[in-house]
Protein backbone atom coordinates (compact mmCIF):
# COMPACT_ATOMS: atom_id res chain seq x y z
CA UNK A 1 0.00 0.00 0.00
CA UNK A 2 1.14 3.21 -0.88
CA UNK A 3 0.34 7.05 -0.07
CA UNK A 4 0.01 10.14 -2.87
CA UNK A 5 2.39 12.70 -1.80
CA UNK A 6 2.01 16.40 -3.11
CA UNK A 7 4.43 18.96 -2.00
CA UNK A 8 3.37 22.77 -3.73
CA UNK A 9 4.93 25.76 -3.73
CA UNK A 10 3.09 28.76 -4.77
CA UNK A 11 5.20 28.59 -7.74
CA UNK A 12 5.25 24.84 -8.82
CA UNK A 13 4.48 21.58 -7.84
CA UNK A 14 7.79 20.11 -6.41
CA UNK A 15 6.87 16.56 -5.68
CA UNK A 16 3.25 14.73 -7.00
CA UNK A 17 3.98 10.77 -6.71
CA UNK A 18 3.17 7.47 -4.88
CA UNK A 19 5.63 7.07 -1.86
CA UNK A 20 6.02 4.01 1.30
CA UNK A 21 6.22 6.72 4.42
CA UNK A 22 6.80 10.39 4.91
CA UNK A 23 8.24 11.93 8.36
CA UNK A 24 7.30 15.29 8.17
CA UNK A 25 8.87 18.66 10.22
CA UNK A 26 5.53 20.14 12.20
CA UNK A 27 5.23 22.86 14.23
CA UNK A 28 4.91 20.27 17.35
CA UNK A 29 7.25 17.90 16.33
CA UNK A 30 8.15 15.79 13.91
CA UNK A 31 5.32 13.13 12.46
CA UNK A 32 5.46 9.75 10.83
CA UNK A 33 2.96 9.04 8.20
CA UNK A 34 2.62 5.34 6.54
CA UNK A 35 -1.01 4.37 4.99
CA UNK A 36 -3.81 4.68 6.65
CA UNK A 37 -3.14 7.39 8.40
CA UNK A 38 -5.53 9.19 10.82
CA UNK A 39 -6.70 12.09 8.75
CA UNK A 40 -5.48 15.17 9.97
CA UNK A 41 -4.48 19.13 8.87
CA UNK A 42 -1.02 20.45 10.36
CA UNK A 43 1.17 23.49 10.28
CA UNK A 44 4.61 22.31 8.73
CA UNK A 45 7.93 24.22 10.30
CA UNK A 46 11.05 25.36 8.26
CA UNK A 47 12.31 21.51 8.31
CA UNK A 48 13.51 18.50 6.30
CA UNK A 49 10.49 16.25 4.95
CA UNK A 50 12.18 12.53 4.70
CA UNK A 51 10.12 10.22 1.99
CA UNK A 52 10.51 6.34 1.56
CA UNK A 53 10.40 5.06 -1.73
CA UNK A 54 10.66 1.13 -1.87
CA UNK A 55 14.21 1.02 0.30
CA UNK A 56 15.10 4.39 -0.73
CA UNK A 57 15.14 7.82 1.56
CA UNK A 58 15.09 11.00 0.31
CA UNK A 59 15.29 14.38 1.31
CA UNK A 60 13.62 17.67 1.01
CA UNK A 61 14.10 20.86 2.61
CA UNK A 62 10.40 22.74 3.21
CA UNK A 63 10.11 26.48 4.07
CA UNK A 64 7.25 26.40 6.30
CA UNK A 65 3.56 26.09 4.96
CA UNK A 66 0.30 23.47 5.97
CA UNK A 67 0.03 20.29 5.31
CA UNK A 68 -3.08 17.57 4.93
CA UNK A 69 -3.71 13.53 5.29
CA UNK A 70 -6.27 11.87 4.87
CA UNK A 71 -7.50 8.71 2.77
CA UNK A 72 -3.32 7.45 1.70
CA UNK A 73 -3.39 11.37 0.31
CA UNK A 74 -0.83 13.89 1.53
CA UNK A 75 -0.91 17.66 0.66
CA UNK A 76 2.05 20.09 1.45
CA UNK A 77 1.38 23.52 0.91
CA UNK A 78 4.56 25.47 1.81
CA UNK A 79 6.58 28.59 1.10
CA UNK A 80 9.42 26.96 -1.13
CA UNK A 81 10.51 23.79 -1.32
CA UNK A 82 13.77 21.92 -2.89
CA UNK A 83 14.56 18.27 -2.99
CA UNK A 84 17.90 17.56 -1.39
CA UNK A 85 19.89 16.41 -4.46
CA UNK A 86 18.62 19.62 -6.37
CA UNK A 87 20.57 21.12 -3.26
CA UNK A 88 24.14 22.47 -4.07
CA UNK A 89 26.17 21.56 -1.25
CA UNK A 90 28.76 24.08 -1.08
CA UNK A 91 26.32 26.83 -2.04
CA UNK A 92 23.98 26.11 0.83
CA UNK A 93 27.53 25.51 3.15
CA UNK A 94 28.41 29.70 2.18
CA UNK A 95 24.45 30.69 2.50
CA UNK A 96 24.52 29.36 6.14
CA UNK A 97 27.94 31.38 6.81
CA UNK A 98 26.36 34.20 5.39
CA UNK A 99 23.31 33.69 7.84
CA UNK A 100 25.41 33.23 10.56
CA UNK A 101 27.83 36.54 9.63
CA UNK A 102 24.07 38.40 9.24
CA UNK A 103 22.62 37.62 13.20
CA UNK A 104 25.70 38.45 14.63
CA UNK A 105 25.59 41.73 12.89
CA UNK A 106 21.77 41.75 13.46
CA UNK A 107 20.73 44.96 15.81
CA UNK A 108 17.38 45.43 16.81
CA UNK A 109 14.18 42.89 17.02
CA UNK A 110 13.33 43.27 13.77
CA UNK A 111 16.82 42.46 12.07
CA UNK A 112 17.14 39.60 14.39
CA UNK A 113 14.07 37.89 14.18
CA UNK A 114 14.97 38.17 10.15
CA UNK A 115 18.56 36.95 10.47
CA UNK A 116 17.30 33.76 12.68
CA UNK A 117 14.67 33.02 10.03
CA UNK A 118 17.51 33.03 7.25
CA UNK A 119 19.65 31.05 9.43
CA UNK A 120 16.68 28.42 10.35
CA UNK A 121 16.63 28.06 6.22
CA UNK A 122 19.81 27.59 5.89
CA UNK A 123 20.49 25.03 8.29
CA UNK A 124 17.57 23.23 6.86
CA UNK A 125 19.31 23.05 2.97
CA UNK A 126 22.26 21.77 4.88
CA UNK A 127 20.92 19.56 6.09
CA UNK A 128 18.79 18.54 3.81
CA UNK A 129 21.74 17.76 1.77
CA UNK A 130 23.84 16.17 4.41
CA UNK A 131 20.94 13.57 5.09
CA UNK A 132 21.63 12.41 1.45
CA UNK A 133 25.52 12.28 1.09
Amino acid sequence: MTLNLCVLTPNRIVWDSEVKEIILSTNSGQIGVLPNHAPIATAVDIGILKIRLKDQWLTMALMGGFARIGNNEITVLVNDAEKGSDIDPQEAQETLEEAEACLRKAEGKRQIIEANLALRRARTRVEAVSAIS
